[in-house]
């Protein structure tokens, strides 16, 4: 009973609406508007280091491999290698992709790579 009383009391009769347009689309054009580039400073250094370390232990090895460090290291022959190239791989490719990216090569950009938090 009290429930029927409310709602005959309520007057919507001062409300003002408006007809939708049969233009609206329903979007907004800042909704594709792309956020700023956000460059992973942090995951660029990493990948530096990656790629200069694993450089220096390939050249290492490879010396190593070649008799022009002494031969008393040649049981660090093979880590040392293989450590260089674990390295040197996902370094000179993120660097690569950052180098790209940095010049707005098609194709690349900085979210490409993953960056820590």
């Amino acid at each position: 009973m009290c429930r029927k009383k409310i709602q005959s009391d309520r007057q919507f009769g001062n409300v003002d609406y408006t007809q939708l347009t049969e233009t609206d689309n329903g979007f907004f054009d800042s909704q594709f508007v792309s956020p700023p580039v956000k460059i992973p400073w942090k995951a660029i250094t990493l990948a530096a280091l990656l790629f200069v370390g694993g450089t220096v232990m390939l050249i290492m090895g490879s010396l190593i491999v070649s008799g022009r460090i002494d031969s008393k290291y040649s049981d660090r022959m093979w880590p040392v290698i293989i450590l260089g190239a674990l390295m040197f791989i996902p370094g000179a490719y993120h660097m690569r992709v950052a180098i790209l990216a940095y010049q707005k090569v098609p194709g690349y950009s900085f979210d490409d790579i993953p960056e820590f938090d």
